[in-house]
């Protein structure tokens, strides 16, 4: 399957972003996570709080990267922060990367260690094309941290960078929540995940990694592509 993906929107604006794009199919996702997974987990967390222990958030560099570019779109509220920022910061706390599947645990390590934001989805549930841009009125958006009884639906706010494809919005505020509709679950069996900096960290590298992860942890093949103000729109 073909995936295709463009950032044109944001590049005059986000001039740094940069996203590699990573397909993965074939898979066989285990609804727990594999000992060796949780070794590699443990060992990242280690040393992130070797690394980081004691410095503020706003000085670790790959993070105070994401809170300029929301302040940039009109995000101050502090309830907002991006995915890698809430990852960084349970870690930091001495909580441990929560237990999902072995999908999305790989993906996490691969946040943490890399201090980039990393999101995926479902394939099979998407309608391309894929793009990061501004919102748009009619966006919609199905909250997948909604709690009982609370309206899920929630849709973006105007000018909100969002991830989104032809259909819905997948994520918003860029990179904080995802959408209910297209979450990684053992049943997944084709995914793409989006590997985020906006001026700090190497996406490239994350990507490889990510890849090693998945084809220990969940099998399958991958591939990979970058997109950048240089390649705004990839294909692959």
């Amino acid at each position: 399957m073909t995936v295709t993906l463009s950032i044109a929107e944001l590049v005059s604006s986000f001039p740094a972003f940069e996203v590699a794009v990573v397909v993965a199919e074939g898979l066989a996702i285990p609804a727990e996570r594999p000992d060796a997974l949780d070794a590699e987990i443990l060992r990242r967390e280690a040393a992130c709080r070797q690394q980081w222990g004691g410095t503020d958030l706003s000085a670790i560099p790959g993070i105070a990267a994401w809170r300029q570019a929301y302040r940039a779109f009109g995000i101050k509220k502090t309830s907002y922060r991006c995915s890698v920022e809430r990852i960084v910061k349970n870690v930091l706390a001495e909580r441990s990367l929560p237990r999902i599947n072995g999908f999305v645990d790989a993906y996490n390590a691969v946040s943490l260690s890399g201090v980039l934001c990393v999101g995926a989805d479902d394939l099979d549930t998407l309608v391309q094309p894929l793009a990061f841009r501004f919102s748009r009125p009619g966006d919609s958006f199905i909250d997948m941290a909604a709690e009982p009884g609370e309206d899920p639906n929630d849709p973006p706010k105007d000018g909100e960078v969002v991830y989104a494809d032809a259909a819905h919005v997948l994520c918003r505020r860029w990179n904080w929540r995802q959408d209910a509709r297209s979450i990684i679950t053992p049943a997944t069996r084709h995914a793409v995940v989006t590997l985020q900096s906006n001026g700090v960290g190497d996406v490239r590298a994350a990507a490889r990694d990510l890849c090693d992860l998945l084809a220990a942890h969940c099998g399958g093949s991958t591939r990979v592509a970058v997109a950048s103000a240089e390649r705004p729109d990839v294909s692959l």
